[in-house]
């Protein structure tokens, strides 16, 4: 699980703070309070076999442009050709981390409410919404999102996606998800072959 080019995304990511953000269990922020940087305490949440947790940690610490560029991955692995609300709002957050402004901000939050807020895609939506900016409708006084929301909606992402086409193979599948993360995490594009 280590990639060979050096985590350097998550160089700028606080393991206090990302501890602080990633709501993790007891036992994995134990193991991970005490590492020097946060691609050191990633390594150990994966190699003590922590995946869940792991994953949640990833999605708070890597940059956000990056951490909804990794909710698509693991989203498009797990249903390469999703329902057409779940395929509208994927490439709205898709967008997004192509063109990170708010009209493709903003349209990536109306595409995840046409979802229903079902989906790892639509999720993934919502992160790009929570990026930054105004929740408010625009227009109205601004009301920024918490900084942690981004990784939420990651988090979920990807837990969702994990769990959606096998979830007896939740394991393997989050092997396969935070080996895209690291890739990502390293500057590569994280894609992931279909199961």
């Amino acid at each position: 699980m280590t990639p060979e080019r050096p985590p350097v995304k998550l160089a700028s990511a606080a393991p206090r703070t990302v501890l602080e953000r990633a709501d993790l269990a007891p036992e994995a922020a134990a193991l991970a309070g005490g590492a020097s940087d946060s691609a050191a305490a990633l390594r150990r949440l994966i190699e003590a076999g922590m995946l869940a947790d792991a994953a949640r940690f990833l999605a708070h610490a890597l940059p956000k442009r990056e951490a909804v560029w990794w909710a698509c991955m693991c989203a498009r692995a797990t249903a390469p050709e999703p329902p057409p609300p779940d395929a509208e709002a994927l490439a709205a957050a898709e967008a997004w981390v192509r063109k990170p402004d708010e009209e493709h901000r903003r349209a990536a939050m109306a595409k995840a409410e046409g979802a229903g807020f079902r989906s790892p895609e639509a999720w993934a939506a919502v992160a790009a919404f929570w990026s930054g900016g105004s929740m408010a409708p625009a227009g109205q006084p601004v009301v920024p999102p918490a900084e942690h929301l981004t990784g939420v909606a990651v988090a979920g992402a990807v837990s969702l996606a994990a769990v959606r086409r096998e979830p007896e193979k939740a394991e393997a599948t989050l092997r396969r998800f935070l080996d895209s993360g690291l890739d990502i995490a390293a500057g590569g594009a994280g894609r992931i072959a279909p199961a």
